[in-house]
């Protein structure tokens, strides 16, 4: 998202939206979300945290218990489905199994009333966009599950939608096939530009997609940052645990001065870390570190941090080591090491001192 985007009226927002299903829970509590034109934002969060009701909301197909919805500045409440003008795209393809591809993306733009010069030119530059353009006759059983969720994506973008929704749309894919598939559906965003509503719970296709990322827990957005924010600087421990590998460590706040405080780990060693999110002097804290960030026996004096622990488990996982300690509390302390050389330095039941930077642990909630 650029600056000039930034300062750009909202081109989708959210205003005190909230959904409850039976009158007394509520699934999305008062959300308050503005999104760029342009943007691919993803709604990240574990299962029944309100985001793909979130985004049923704003296709139309689950109507806000109170508060309002805007698309280009207009109020959208009570715009039916097929009249906002929005491509959707889902896990399951929904392709018509008794149409060909051609047949598939004719659809969508024959309820539209296009007319046929007009639909043949936009279904060859749909299936081109996708890289499928010696397809269009095959029907959906013939296509490979990579090939039909193409097919799928350039349905949602052959009327040229002002917005495009995917509700966990790689979520049947292999790995390899899934990754392939993100960085196509990337790529397609920042040539079109179009804008993009993305649901999942898989938070490294969130990371790899998206300009920003919205993380949902229990119907509330607990942060809205980039991808490189909401890893490097997570605002709580959901969040902080939620996106990448983290450790975490239970202490009480000692110190407390110049946004650095103390803590005192449970099994009495101090460290100190960033002072978050801390209610205070004697409160309890969660500390977070990310693997990545700790050296094992460091040396280099800037490494103010250092815990003693024992190796516990060694995981081989070829360009890197992953270790299970026991330190600071916590049996499971996790380290990532890259195997630099055949033979490595660690080893089972081996006494180790663990390091890591102030400025790399951040003291949360508990």
């Amino acid at each position: 998202m650029t600056a000039d985007q930034s300062a750009a009226p909202p081109y989708v927002q959210f205003k005190d939206v909230q959904k409850s299903y039976d009158g007394r829970h509520l699934v999305v509590k008062t959300l308050n979300l503005a999104i760029s034109k342009g943007e691919f934002l993803t709604l990240l969060g574990p299962s029944g945290s309100g985001k793909t009701t979130t985004l049923m909301m704003l296709a139309g197909f689950e109507v806000p218990t109170h508060g309002d919805i805007f698309l280009a500045g207009e109020a959208i409440g009570k715009v039916p489905p097929n009249k906002r003008g929005i491509g959707m795209v889902f896990q399951n393809y929904m392709l018509f199994p008794h149409m060909t591809v051609e047949e598939n993306l004719a659809f969508p733009l024959e309820v539209r009333g296009i007319d046929k010069a007009t639909m043949a030119a936009k279904i060859k530059r749909a299936l081109d966009m996708v890289s499928l353009a010696s397809f269009g006759a095959r029907k959906p059983a013939q296509l490979s599950g990579g090939q039909q969720q193409r097919v799928a994506v350039a349905r949602a973008l052959v009327f040229e939608p002002r917005l495009v929704l995917m509700d966990e749309p790689l979520g049947s894919l292999d790995k390899q096939l899934r990754e392939q598939m993100q960085y196509e559906i990337k790529h397609l965003h920042e040539n079109l530009g179009i804008t993009v509503v993305y649901v999942t719970h898989d938070q490294s296709e969130a990371l790899t997609m998206s300009d920003r990322i919205a993380v949902f827990n229990d119907g509330v957005i607990q942060q809205l940052s980039t991808p490189a924010d909401l890893y490097e600087a997570p605002v709580n421990s959901f969040v902080a645990h939620f996106i990448g590998e983290n450790n975490k460590l239970p202490g009480k706040v000692t110190a407390q001065s110049n946004g650095v405080c103390r803590v005192a780990l449970t099994d009495g060693t101090e460290v100190g870390a960033l002072a978050v999110n801390v209610a205070g002097i004697g409160a309890m804290t969660t500390l977070s570190i990310r693997p990545e960030r700790v050296e094992v026996n460091p040396t280099a004096p800037e490494i103010a941090n250092r815990i003693s622990g024992t190796i516990e488990e060694i995981i081989y996982l070829g360009d890197h080591l992953r270790a299970f300690i026991r330190a600071g509390g916590t049996d499971s302390f996790v380290i990532k090491s890259p195997n630099r050389t055949r033979s490595h330095h660690l080893a089972k039941g081996q006494n180790v001192v663990l390091g890591w930077k102030t400025e790399d642990c951040r003291a949360l909630d508990p």
